[in-house]
């Protein structure tokens, strides 16, 4: 059975799979700071009204599956989570003034979310047997 939210007027389940990426896919997410990584994004959600459902950071890239009001646009959304996560991340880990935020990609999660999920969970597996296969050269 699916979660259904509801304000005032409406019933809605709205969930979307988007993945943040540093601008020229600089693999710049290790250590403590991919662990920390997941609390400024909670911090960030929790501020504008919206659920984290699911997250997970790669080197060069940041997995989530939120649950965003139709109230809100998901443009303006992706542009306050990337805006206000790139000014967070660069003042209190990189040390930079400028900020290197790059690009988003978005799509609607529908009826698969677990496999969504679940595709954001094992995404660091996925993509180490896939180095292993091109290292093969298969």
């Amino acid at each position: 059975m699916r979660d259904w939210q509801s304000q005032s007027h409406v019933k809605w389940y709205c969930k979307y799979h988007v993945v943040f990426v540093p601008k020229y896919r600089r693999r710049s997410i290790y250590g403590q700071f991919r662990r920390q990584i997941g609390g400024i994004f909670r911090d960030l959600c929790r501020q504008a009204g919206i659920e984290l459902v699911e997250g997970h950071a790669m080197p060069d890239h940041v997995h989530l599956c939120l649950s965003i009001p139709p109230k809100f646009s998901v443009a303006n959304t992706m542009g306050f989570l990337k805006g206000k996560s790139a000014i967070r991340i660069h003042r209190e880990y990189l040390g930079r003034k400028r900020n290197y935020t790059g690009g988003y990609c978005v799509s609607t999660v529908g009826l698969d979310e677990q496999v969504i999920r679940a595709y954001i969970r094992n995404q660091e597996d996925t993509e180490k047997r896939q180095e292993q296969l091109n290292l093969q050269g298969l």
